[in-house]
């Protein structure tokens, strides 16, 4: 699985990395999780908010913090 969270590097973004890693933690799940800061490439995606996490390809969330009760549930939906 890979977990892509994208925005400019901000405290939110910062926040829903921790969250994801801590959902990821309590899920058992390993994923390669990773930072996407260019907006050129948010664009491409289709994101025009940010924070946002994107599952495999796919954009779940965008322009808000998921808590991490909320990442589980998208996560394992994901699987």
């Amino acid at each position: 699985m890979k977990i892509q969270i994208a925005g400019p590097g901000c405290a939110r973004c910062h926040a829903v990395e921790q969250n994801v890693i801590e959902a990821l933690t309590e899920l058992g799940i390993d994923a390669d999780v990773s930072k996407l800061s260019d907006p050129r490439e948010f664009a491409k995606l289709g994101i025009f908010l940010t924070p946002a996490v994107i599952v495999d390809g796919k954009v779940v969330v965008s322009g808000k913090v998921p808590t991490v009760n909320e990442l589980k549930k998208l996560i394992s939906e994901a699987r």
